[in-house]
């Protein structure tokens, strides 16, 4: 049981046995076989403990969950948000290793799933690719520029928030050198929209 990093005082009540006398035992075992304290050492489980700090960032996570409706990750905006998600990284390595706090176990189980990596990242660049796409269909429909502002129904609006978006982003020096190919080779003239004549008006903060 030793070996199998079970500590002295729970091998003394399964014996039903003096715990000094299992710990005199132990120690002459150890004397005589090398190893056998590594290998209780190696098998023992250590849980993490938790601390002041930690029940924060478990507080701050649950409420960023309640709010977003997702779990933090390491690419949030915010240095306290990647924090968040740095911490929760963690704490699902420690449910790996088996030694996760019950404390935070039993508080994060009222989040389904939270101890699966977040698809969050791989989520939003699925959903960016899919109004690229769709933008691409509005226009070989026939249309101009879909519009942000002035739109004609809701499907228009929400390619024109997002196109609206983009260029905001590049103006700013924010957009992925990935994500501006792209556009440039799927979208040619997206970060101009409609001309200042002729057409629909343009509107100064698309150009």
């Amino acid at each position: 049981m030793y070996r199998q990093g079970i500590p002295s005082q729970k091998i003394a009540a399964v014996a039903g046995a003096a715990a000094s006398t299992v710990r005199y035992h132990l120690s002459l075992a150890i004397r005589q076989e090398a190893g056998l304290k590594d290998a209780h050492e190696a098998a023992l489980v250590k849980v993490a403990r938790q601390t002041s700090a930690g029940m924060r960032n478990l507080k701050d996570i649950l409420a960023f969950y309640e709010t977003e409706g997702r779990l933090p990750t390491t690419s949030e905006r915010t240095a306290r948000q990647r924090a968040l998600g740095a911490w929760l990284h963690r704490r699902r390595q420690d449910v790996v290793s088996g030694t996760l706090s019950a404390t935070y176990r039993e508080a994060l189980s009222v989040i389904p799933g939270w101890e699966a990596p977040s698809t969050w990242r791989a989520d939003n660049e699925t959903r960016w690719h899919r109004r690229l796409d769709e933008v691409a269909e509005y226009l070989a429909a026939g249309h101009g520029w879909p519009r942000h502002k002035g739109f004609a129904d809701e499907a228009e609006r929400i390619l024109g928030v997002w196109l609206h978006v983009q260029r905001i982003s590049h103006r700013q020096g924010k957009l992925d050198a990935a994500r501006k190919a792209k556009l440039n080779e799927s979208l040619p003239g997206w970060r101009e929209g409609w001309p200042r004549s002729g057409g629909r008006a343009a509107r100064s903060d698309l150009a």
